[in-house]
């Protein structure tokens, strides 16, 4: 039933261990962004309960300054062990950080229960650049390996399965992992359960690396792969970023994005600390906008989101997202005070980046080398991801004084304005490099050769 229903979809898988492959890496996906998603509100929540939604855009200039040793050791560490290892490591590295938040979160003094809140608890600091980087590292890890391990054709059919099965994921964690909805009076338990759940994805990715076979474990390799030299190091990595063109257009088709989002979620998320008070409420209405992105995107992916560019092609895929988002920033314009409209605006956004811009970026890697994919991919997706984040948590440091200035609400109206027009900008950009990176992978994909 699964295969008839995934070939309806995405196309005719070539054999079942093609389909059982993919159908692993979709639950393993599925798992680690129900863990990203039931963390990020409480990312949020638990910082404002105990720093303050006002020092958000701190938070996420920190987290860009506290990425790059992290890359370092990253770079490091594909260099040095098989990536299937890496993963393996990662996993219990993260899952026994979460163990020491849960007790430290569970504590009287310096935890949830403590409700004063002050830019001087340096807790709060370290769980929000801690959930960051591990949306950045994981993701980009898990994406790294199967695109190492997958052709063209085969990603055509195989990325929009892992896709589906990250949407249930993004549905199932902020649903049913949130303290509200298992009944605690706060979300340090949570923490804990988290903990335990990422040694579980560890285990279920060394059971994949066991149960694949040999052939179900081969990539992308153009006739001129094997003439490229590797020339090891981390800055490898920012070598070819700056030096190639299809990397910088990849670079900033993310960074774009995640500057004009942070400015938005921003805005939202400012909305939702003023209608409401307390960590557990907080948590709780975030949940439910992350379940509700995850309902959307899961839509948008079994009606077909997907074939837009196994029909229609690169480009159309790759330029469908910055027209979206800039009739987010009109919309966001137009009703500022509309915490349903911002609601809806977030979730739509984000759905359609999840469900049909991610997957299509992922294949954008498939005609590269092995040092592109992991170096380069590395500061593309971790590194440049921060920079964006706060590249845009700049743009928000503004909103506080012209607040202050001209009050509420023409000191919002003034910010949005101001942030619309660098919006709008960076969308220009966004459609001329879409375009480009869009020919360059055609064209490479077609002459049967590696990009860079």
């Amino acid at each position: 039933m699964l295969k008839r229903l995934a070939t309806m979809l995405w196309g005719n898988f070539e054999s079942k261990e093609e389909l059982k492959k993919f159908g692993i890496l979709a639950l393993i996906f599925c798992g680690i962004i129900a863990i990203y998603w039931a963390l990020r509100p409480m990312k949020d929540s638990i910082f404002n309960a105990m720093v303050g939604m006002e020092w958000q855009p701190w938070a996420k200039i920190l987290s860009l300054a506290i990425i790059f040793p992290i890359v370092i050791l990253y770079s490091k560490l594909v260099d040095t062990f098989p990536r299937h290892k890496v993963f393996y490591f990662l996993t219990g590295l993260y899952g026994a950080i979460a163990l020491i938040m849960f007790f430290c979160f569970s504590d009287s003094s310096i935890g949830l229960a403590n409700t004063a809140k002050s830019p001087m608890r340096i807790l709060g600091w370290v769980w929000y650049v801690w959930v960051e980087s591990f949306g950045s590292l994981m993701v980009a890890l898990f994406w790294a390996i199967v695109t190492d391990i997958t052709s063209p054709e085969s990603a055509k059919r195989g990325f929009p399965l892992i896709a589906l099965f990250g949407q249930v994921g993004n549905m199932v964690g902020p649903w049913l992992l949130n303290a509200k909805m298992l009944g605690f009076s706060n979300s340090a338990p949570v923490v804990g359960i988290l903990a335990g759940l990422l040694f579980v994805i560890g285990f279920m990715f060394w059971a994949f690396m066991h149960v694949t076979p040999a052939s179900q474990l081969k990539g992308y390799h153009s006739d001129e792969e094997s003439e490229v030299e590797s020339e090891p190091g981390f800055f490898e990595g920012l070598k070819l970023l700056v030096t190639r063109g299809y990397l910088l257009g990849l670079f900033l088709i993310i960074t774009i994005y995640e500057v004009i989002v942070t400015v938005l979620d921003y805005h939202f998320k400012m909305s939702v600390s003023t209608a409401y008070t307390n960590e557990l409420e907080v948590g709780a209405y975030l949940a439910s906008y992350a379940t509700m992105t995850g309902v959307v995107s899961t839509l948008c992916v079994l009606f077909g989101i997907n074939s837009i560019q196994r029909i229609l092609g690169m480009r159309a895929s790759l330029l469908m997202l910055p027209v979206l988002t800039a009739a987010a920033v009109v919309l966001i314009k137009l009703n500022p005070q509309s915490l349903v409209i911002g609601f809806w605006i977030m979730v739509f956004s984000k759905a359609v980046n999840y469900a049909l811009n991610q997957p299509t970026l992922k294949q954008l890697y498939i005609p590269t080398s092995k040092d592109t994919k992991y170096k380069a991919q590395a500061w593309i997706e971790m590194f440049g991801g921060r920079l964006s984040k706060g590249s845009g948590s700049y743009i928000n440091t503004f909103r506080a004084p012209l607040v202050a200035h001209h009050g509420a609400i023409d000191g919002v109206a003034r910010f949005l304005m101001f942030s619309s027009i660098i919006s709008f900008g960076l969308v220009g950009v966004w459609l001329l490099v879409a375009i480009y990176v869009a020919k360059t992978y055609d064209k490479a994909i077609k002459e049967k050769r590696i990009v860079c």
